[in-house]
């Protein structure tokens, strides 16, 4: 794959990394207050009181961050990848550009 091509993919999924975390962390902040605090969650997207377990929450809330830290390491692979590539060394002779040198 070209090397350009890997600095776009990696930059693309550190993206995804960085939107499934800030996701996680804005759906369960909610959860981990009402842990430190009270020890009982309630959920309160559907408009009434539901009793959930902290102890799922807290699950779900580790699953996410460990998704969303393994798409930054993933993507910052790729892009590491990319930028070490050898696209300027690579180069064939009838693709350059410029004047020809004898």
């Amino acid at each position: 794959m070209s090397d350009i091509r890997l600095i776009m993919l990696g930059a693309v999924i550190m993206f995804a990394g960085f939107v499934v975390g800030s996701m996680a962390n804005s759906n369960y902040s909610q959860f981990a207050v009402q842990q430190q605090n009270f020890d009982d969650c309630f959920d309160y997207s559907s408009g009434t009181e539901v009793h959930v377990k902290c102890s799922d929450k807290t699950l779900d809330y580790t699953l996410y961050m460990a998704l969303s830290i393994g798409l930054l390491g993933i993507g910052g692979f790729v892009l590491f990848k990319g930028i070490r590539g050898k696209w300027d060394y690579d180069v064939k002779d009838s693709e350059m550009l410029g004047p020809k040198n004898p």
